[in-house]
C-alpha cells in the first residue's frame, strides 16, 4: 500500500457524504473524502428537509449556520384538484416541533453544501481529495484498496488509497453498489418529471407560500416556494411530450402562465428526471456499505429523498465508530441495513400512494377521486414515524423509535445535554439500583446516565409505564425498562467488544 491505511474511505461529497464526514470527524477518525467534482453543483436540487434532519445538522455543530440559509415550512403541503378544491394536506410546522425544531425546512442545495463542506474543515483528522475518481475497488481481508485518478492538471494519474471501510455516497449510478452487485427492489413508480426552477424579479404577482400539489388530470403539477426568490414547478410529463420541447422556454413559459410569465422570473433550471422508487437488497458487502441515492431512490413527492440519506448516515456514523473503537465486532454493521431499509421502504411507499393521487390522468378515476376527498374536510396527514426494521433495538415499541428533543427546565435542548453518545434517562431510583455489570457496561459505551427530574422527562416516562429508557447516540430507543432487573437486561443487549486478535 501506498499510504496510510485511513479508517474510512467516503466516495461522494454531495450532503450525505458531507454530513458523514462530519459526524466522522468529530468521533476523531480518520477519514479520506474522494469526490470526483472539483465544485459544488451550482443550480437547484434537493429543497426540503424534516425536522429530524435538523437535528442530526445540529448533532453536527452545524445547526445555526444552516437555519441563516433556510427557512421553516409553516404551511405545509396542500394537494388541490381541478377546481381549486383542497383535497389533502400534509401538516405544517411550529417553531418547536417534536425535534426541538420546526417540522420542515426549505433550502437551496449548493448553499446547504456549502455550510456542511465548511464545517468539514474544523477536522485536521478528515483529508479531503477534490477532482480524485475512484475507478476500482478490491476488497481485502482487513483493509479496501481504492483506484483513484487525481483529475487535476488535466491529465489523470491513478493512485492507491486504502481504507478499513468504504462508504459509498455516490449516488444513483453507484460505483460501490456495482462491486456489491446487489439486486434492487422497485416498488413501481417510473415516471419522468420537468423539474424548472426560477428566480422572481421585483414586482412579481403573489403567489402561495407554502407547497401545492396541483392534481389536475389534464397536467399533473407541483409548485414550491423554495427560499428567497426561489420558485420551483414540477412538471409530468404525459404521453407524447417531446422531451427536447420541453425543456425551451417557450413551453416552459406556457406551462406556467397561469402562475407568472418571462416579466415576472428569469429562468435558472429546467431538467427531466424520471421519479424512481427503488431500494437495494443489500446494503453491505463486508468492508463495503451504502448510503443515499446509492442505497435507495423515492419520488419526490415527500421530500424525503435527502432526508433519507442523512438518516441513513445518522444511523452508521456511530456504528462505525464502535466498531473501529473495539466496543463492538463488526457484525454491528450488520444492524445498518436490517434498520434502515424498512424505514426508508415506510416513507418510499407513502410518497409512491401521494404519487398515485397526484399522478391520476384519467378523468373518470379523478373525479372519482375528488369525490372520495370532498366527503368531509380536508384530510391532513403528518410525516410517518416509522420504527427501524430488526437491529440494535430491545423489546418492543417503543423500541426502533425516534425520542423527541424536548426543551428541558432549565432550556436547553435535550440533545445539548446528552451529547452525541448513548444515553440513559430514569427515575433516579432506578439508575441506582443497576447492577455493577451494567455500570460497567456503561462506562464502556460512554453513556451518560440522566435522572428524569426534567418535567418533560417525567412526562415521557409515565405516558410510556416506564422507569428508564436507552437512547442510542442517532437518538433511536434501544429500549425501555420497567423495573431495575429490565435496565440490566437491556443493557445487557448492548454488543460484546470485538475479540482481540493477536
Amino acid at each position: 500500500m501506498s499510504e496510510t491505511v485511513f479508517d474510512v474511505a467516503l466516495i461522494g461529497y454531495g450532503p450525505a457524504g458531507a454530513t458523514l464526514a462530519n459526524l466522522l470527524g468529530q468521533a476523531g477518525l480518520s477519514v479520506v473524502v474522494l469526490e470526483r467534482d472539483l465544485d459544488i453543483y451550482p443550480l437547484p436540487r434537493a429543497i426540503h428537509f424534516d425536522g429530524e434532519v435538523m437535528r442530526i445538522i445540529q448533532a453536527t455543530g452545524l445547526r445555526a449556520p444552516v437555519e441563516a440559509i433556510c427557512r421553516p415550512g409553516l404551511k405545509g403541503m396542500h394537494f388541490v384538484n381541478a377546481a381549486g378544491e383542497t383535497m389533502l394536506i400534509r401538516g405544517g410546522t411550529t417553531l418547536n416541533g417534536p425535534h426541538g425544531c420546526a417540522n420542515n425546512y426549505y433550502f437551496h442545495q449548493p448553499e446547504l453544501e456549502q455550510v456542511l463542506r465548511a464545517g468539514v474543515r474544523r477536522f485536521g483528522n478528515i483529508d479531503v481529495r477534490l477532482q480524485h475518481e475512484v475507478t476500482q475497488i478490491t476488497q481485502m481481508p482487513d483493509h479496501v484498496v481504492l483506484t483513484v485518478s487525481d483529475l487535476r492538471g488535466g491529465k489523470a494519474i491513478a493512485a492507491e488509497v486504502s481504507a478499513r471501510y468504504v462508504i459509498g455516497c455516490d449516488g444513483a449510478r453507484s460505483l460501490v453498489r456495482k462491486v456489491i452487485g446487489t439486486s434492487m427492489t422497485d416498488l413501481g413508480l417510473h415516471q419522468p418529471w420537468l423539474v424548472f426552477d426560477v428566480l422572481l424579479k421585483d414586482g412579481a404577482p403573489t403567489l402561495p407560500d407554502h407547497t401545492v400539489q396541483h392534481c389536475n388530470p389534464a397536467r399533473p403539477m407541483t409548485y414550491c416556494n423554495v427560499t428567497g426568490n426561489r420558485r420551483r414547478w414540477e412538471i409530468m410529463l404525459m404521453p407524447g411530450d417531446d422531451q427536447d420541447v420541453m425543456v425551451q422556454p417557450e413551453t416552459l413559459w406556457k406551462l406556467v402562465r397561469p402562475w407568472v410569465t418571462p416579466e415576472h422570473a428569469t429562468i435558472e433550471r429546467a431538467v427531466i428526471y424520471t421519479f424512481h422508487s427503488i431500494i437495494a437488497e443489500r446494503w453491505r458487502d463486508g468492508r463495503l456499505l451504502l448510503a443515499g441515492d446509492a442505497a435507495h431512490q423515492t419520488p419526490p413527492f415527500l421530500g424525503q429523498g435527502m432526508c433519507a440519506a442523512i438518516r441513513d448516515v445518522a444511523n452508521l456514523a456511530w456504528k462505525i465508530e464502535a466498531v473501529l473503537g473495539g466496543r463492538a465486532s463488526d457484525s454491528l454493521l450488520d444492524t445498518y441495513g436490517a434498520e434502515r431499509s424498512p424505514h426508508v421502504h415506510a416513507f418510499i411507499e407513502l410518497a409512491v400512494r401521494l404519487g398515485d393521487i397526484i399522478q391520476t390522468t384519467d378523468p373518470e378515476a379523478a373525479r372519482a377521486r375528488d369525490a372520495k376527498f370532498k366527503a368531509g374536510q380536508p384530510e391532513i396527514f403528518e410525516f410517518p414515524s416509522p420504527r427501524l426494521g430488526p437491529g440494535l433495538t430491545w423489546g418492543k415499541a417503543p423500541a426502533g423509535q425516534i425520542f423527541g428533543q424536548p426543551v428541558l427546565d432549565d432550556g436547553r435542548l435535550l440533545d445539548a445535554r446528552l451529547g452525541n453518545r448513548f444515553a440513559v434517562i430514569g427515575h433516579a431510583s432506578t439508575l441506582a439500583a443497576a447492577s455493577a455489570l451494567t455500570r460497567e457496561t456503561w462506562g464502556r459505551w460512554n453513556i451518560v446516565g440522566v435522572p428524569a427530574t426534567d418535567r418533560a422527562l417525567k412526562d415521557w416516562l409515565a405516558a410510556s409505564g416506564a422507569q428508564a429508557v436507552l437512547l442510542r447516540p442517532d437518538r433511536y430507543i434501544m429500549g425501555v425498562a420497567k423495573t431495575p432487573a429490565e435496565l440490566d437486561a437491556l443493557t445487557a443487549a448492548l454488543p460484546a467488544p470485538a475479540l482481540q486478535v493477536h
